[in-house]
This record gives structure tokens, sequence and C-alpha cells, in this order.
């Protein structure tokens, strides 16, 4: 019988990128379901506006750097791009910020460094970063979740809103916007509130804020869903929740009543969100799995350090930029031993 030999690799890859794009974005369903029940049709316009932007970007760029639009524009990335920056959009933000956003995520966060694969840095962050910097008064103003204002707001209004940038004689603006939980609870600790008093508004629930602890809840269980169909491993999310976990559970104990609890930092912001959706992009996290622990880490302890004293009220962009750029490092420091050599040897 004659020898057969094979070449590396030896175990088949189990999917594609437009499978993983797939599940992706069908395990953020439930997240998706979540927004728009508290923050209403805008969520369903701002991700309809991103996603059409960052197709036709996409399409443009790929034609200008002559590589086959069709192949990669249905590789599902860029629809994942652009979800992720339209959830973390305000739902009532003209539409101008979701396009110029998006366009930036898709152009300068990912086709002019190559294209899906090499870009460094998480693209959806990059482009929420800019909007953040950019337009703060646009992208601080949230509508009050479902069920906590007396004004009815509906389809058309909303586009008339976000299109047209008017607000119908007949609503409040005043009575159905606010700031968000994390950013009320940054305002009232600067102004020498405990944190019982902050609490007692209606805006807060039972773990954080209402509204945005049922998200993050089924951001969890969508993150959950990719770990058990082993689309991302636990690593990152685990460390980044840790991370979070750990430095807040110090504050918390050392003065409580200046410092929330691990539990609302968990529940608030884009915590889920990051943690098992933003952090995970495997092209510009790390690759090696004790660098994993330490990225995310990282990530989830500079998004409480931002939140408690920089100048912004969640941080999970920046904490996961900032990371981005220290990863290429991180994996070099954390290469595993090469078989057959000493730890020395591979360094």
């Amino acid at each position: 019988m004659p020898l057969i030999t094979a070449t590396s690799p030896y175990i088949s890859p189990s999917g594609s990128v437009t499978r993983v794009m797939l599940q992706v974005l069908l395990a953020l369903v439930p997240g998706i379901f979540a927004v728009i029940w508290f923050f209403g049709w805008g969520v369903i316009v701002n991700m309809t506006i991103a996603i059409t932007t960052a197709l036709v970007f996409e399409a443009i760029m790929l034609k200008l750097r002559h590589r086959p639009v069709t192949r990669y524009l249905t590789d599902g990335s860029a629809i994942v791009t652009a979800v992720l920056l339209a959830l973390a959009i305000p739902s009532l933000a003209p539409w101008w910020v979701v396009f110029i956003g998006t366009a930036f995520a898709i152009v300068f966060g990912k086709q002019l460094f190559g294209g899906l694969g090499y870009n460094p840095f998480n693209p959806a962050m990059l482009g929420y970063a800019l909007l953040l910097i950019s337009f703060p008064r646009e992208m601080t103003v949230w509508v009050l979740p479902h069920g906590l204002h007396q004004e009815t707001l509906g389809f058309l209004d909303t586009v008339t809103i976000i299109l047209g940038e008017q607000v119908p004689a007949h609503l409040n603006m005043d009575a159905l916007t606010s700031a968000t939980p994390l950013d009320t609870v940054k305002t009232q600790i600067g102004l020498k509130q405990t944190l019982d008093e902050i609490y007692s508004a209606s805006l807060f629930g039972v773990l954080a804020g209402k509204g945005w602890e049922w998200i993050n809840a089924w951001f969890l269980v969508g993150g959950m869903w990719l770990l058990y169909k082993r689309i991302i491993s636990w690593h990152i999310p685990f460390a980044l929740l840790g991370g979070m976990f750990a430095i807040a559970l110090v504050f918390y104990l050392v003065d409580s009543d200046a410092y929330p609890s691990p539990v609302f930092h968990w529940f608030s912001g884009a915590a889920m969100l990051g943690a098992f959706f933003i952090a995970t992009d495997p092209i510009s996290a790390c690759t090696t799995n004790k660098g994993r622990l330490i990225f995310g880490a990282g990530i989830g302890i500079l998004t409480y350090i931002i939140r408690s004293w920089g100048g912004y009220p969640d941080g999970i962009a920046f904490a996961v930029l900032l990371m981005n750029m220290a990863a290429p490092t991180i994996d070099h420091y954390t290469q595993p031993r090469v078989f057959g050599h000493s730890k020395d040897e591979h360094t």
C-alpha cells in the first residue's frame, strides 16, 4: 500500500467569512429587538442608513482598488460593521451623523488599510469615536426608554426628525430625550449627589438604567450563542467583564456612595455588546490565548477608567481602539513556546 502524505492544514475549516458574519448577525437579533423596543423606530432607520452607506462605499472602494466587488461585498463584514455602529448611535441622531460615521468606518477604518483582514482597528469603533469627538451634542442625547415618556413617537415622526431634522409641532423633545444612565450618574456624582439619591430617579431600574439592563441582558444571550457555536472564544469577553468587575469592585468597596457597583457597569452602556461583539473582532484583537486575556482585561479596565474619570460617559470604543494599538505587541510577547525549543530560543 503506497504511503499517502498530506500537507497542512490537516483540519478543514468549519466555515467561511460569510457564515461567521451571518452567525454574528443572528446573535445580534435579540439585542436589536430590545433596542428597538426601548428606543423606537429610529434604530431601524439608523441601521438602514448605515447598511446602505456601508455597501455603497465598500463597492466604491473595492472598484477603486480593482478588487472583485461581488465577492467581497457579499461576505457580510460591511453589514456587521454598519449594524454595530448604528446600534451605538442615538436613535434620533440626524441622518448625516450615521452617514459620516459609517463612511469613515468603511473607507478609513477598513479599505484604506487593505480591506478585511488587514485593518488594525475595529472599523465600527473608529467611526463611533470620530462621531463622538466631532458631534458630541448629537451623540449624547438619547430617547427616553419605552415607558418613561408620555409622548407617542410614531414611524413617520421618527423619519421626519431624522431625515428632515424637524420636530413635529405636536411633540415635545425635552419630554422625549435624556442623557444615558451612565452620563446621568457621572454628572450627578460630580454635583456631590450619592448613588442612592441618583438611583431614586425613574431613569434607573433594578441593575442599571431602565431599558439598558434588558438590552445588555439580551446581548449577553447573543454572546453566549456565539460561544456555543464556537464563533468566538471565551477569553476576550470573560477577561473584559472580569477586568471591569474587578476594578469596579475595588472602588465600590472603598466608597459605595460615589462609585457604582460592578453589576451596574456590566449592564450599562455598551458593556455586553462590546464584550461579545466588538472586542472579539478577530482581525484587530490579539490572537494568542494569553494575549486575548490581557487584551480583554485591558479593555475592561480602561473602560472603567474612562467612565469614572474621563471625558466620556461610556468608554468602550476608546478602550477597544487603545488596546487595538497594543495588540501586536501583546501578541509578540505572548507567543507560545514552539515544540522542541526552549522559551529563550523562541524569543
